[in-house]
């Protein structure tokens, strides 16, 4: 998945957690309650299930992850709200 400069996914969980694999690019993640964290290439980030994060570009640098996660009962995501620019910015 690659998300252009600015572009970030909403809140949301995973049943059974998610790894994200950094291919391209500078990207952002944060847990809930925790910090912004920077990813690049060749960064591995395992996301525990139900734990509720975001993930995407910075505002000026695309990146390019592979996500990988599985299914419970048919279910593989959570979609929550969106991440606020005041969240984004931080």
């Amino acid at each position: 998945m690659t998300f252009e400069p600015g572009a970030r996914t909403a809140w949301h969980t995973h049943p059974l957690g998610q790894t994200l694999i950094v291919t391209a690019g500078c990207g952002w993640t944060q847990r809930e309650g925790g910090p912004v964290e920077e990813i690049r290439p060749g960064d591995v980030v395992w996301i525990a299930p139900a734990e509720k994060h975001w993930h995407g570009a910075t505002p000026t640098t695309a990146m390019t992850h592979i996500a990988i996660q599985e299914k419970r009962d048919g279910k593989v995501v959570d979609w929550m709200e969106h991440v606020t620019d005041d969240q984004y910015r931080r």
